[in-house]
C-alpha cells in the first residue's frame, strides 16, 4: 500500500504541496476576477479594497481528502443562498487573516480550531465585489462535529478534492452585468452550484500547487 504522502489527493500529499508553494508578495493583485475581467467597468466601481480571509479546510480523509464549503444563508443580503469558503471580514481585533479565518470558521460552521492545522496560504485574491482576501490552507483531522449557524449558514458539505483539482471540471461561464459581460468559473458539483469568487479561489488553488 502506498504511503498517503505519494497518493495526489491525500491530505498528507496537500500538506508537502503548500510547503512548497511560493511566499504570496504583499500588494500582489496577480489573482481575482480581473484576470477573467480586464477593464469591465464593474472593476472601476471599487474603492478601496476591503480585507477578508477564507479557510480552505482540507478533510484527511486517508486517500481521498475532501474540501469542506458552505452554502450562505437565503436570508443574507449579500451573496445569499451561494456556495462558499467558511470566512469572511478581518476585524481589527484579529492578530492574522489566519486568525480571522479560523474565527470565522467557528462562528459560520462550528469548526473548533483545535481541529485544523494552519499549513499556508495562497496569494490574495481581489474579488469585483470589493474585497482582498487572504485564502488561508489547513488541514482537518476528520473526528469533528459542526454546529451549523444558521444566521449566516444554509448548509455545510464536502466536495473531494480530486474532483475540485481536475480542470475538465472547471467551466468558464458568464453574465450580463449593466450590459456587459462578466466571466467566471463554474464547478456544479452534487447539485451544489461552485461558481463566482469561490470558484476562482479554487483554479488558483489548482494552478499554484496541482498545475
Amino acid at each position: 500500500m502506498k504511503d498517503d504522502a505519494t497518493l495526489p489527493f491525500s491530505a498528507q500529499d496537500f500538506r508537502l504541496r503548500a510547503a512548497r508553494e511560493r511566499a504570496p508578495l504583499d500588494g500582489d493583485d496577480s489573482y481575482g476576477d480581473h484576470r477573467f475581467n480586464p477593464q469591465h467597468p464593474r472593476l472601476a466601481l471599487q474603492r478601496e479594497l476591503r480585507d477578508a480571509a477564507v479557510l480552505i479546510p482540507v478533510v484527511d480523509r486517508g486517500k481521498d481528502a475532501t474540501v469542506i464549503l458552505t452554502k450562505r444563508a437565503e436570508r443574507l443580503k449579500n451573496h445569499s443562498g451561494q456556495v462558499a469558503f467558511p470566512g469572511g471580514t478581518i476585524d481589527p481585533t484579529d492578530i492574522s487573516p489566519e486568525a480571522a479565518a479560523l474565527r470565522e470558521t467557528e462562528e459560520e460552521i462550528g469548526l473548533d480550531g483545535r481541529h485544523i492545522e494552519v499549513i499556508g496560504r495562497l496569494p490574495d485574491y481581489v474579488a469585483g465585489s470589493g474585497y482582498r482576501i487572504v485564502p488561508v490552507l489547513g488541514i482537518v483531522e476528520p473526528r469533528f462535529d459542526l454546529s451549523i449557524n444558521a444566521d449566516e449558514v444554509d448548509a455545510a458539505f464536502e466536495v473531494p478534492l480530486s474532483f475540485l483539482m481536475d480542470p475538465v471540471n472547471h467551466r468558464q461561464d458568464s453574465r450580463m452585468w449593466n450590459d456587459r459581460e462578466w466571466f467566471f468559473y463554474d464547478m456544479p458539483y452534487g447539485g451544489q452550484r461552485i461558481w463566482g469568487v469561490t470558484a476562482g479561489i479554487i483554479r488558483t488553488l489548482y494552478e499554484r500547487l496541482y498545475l
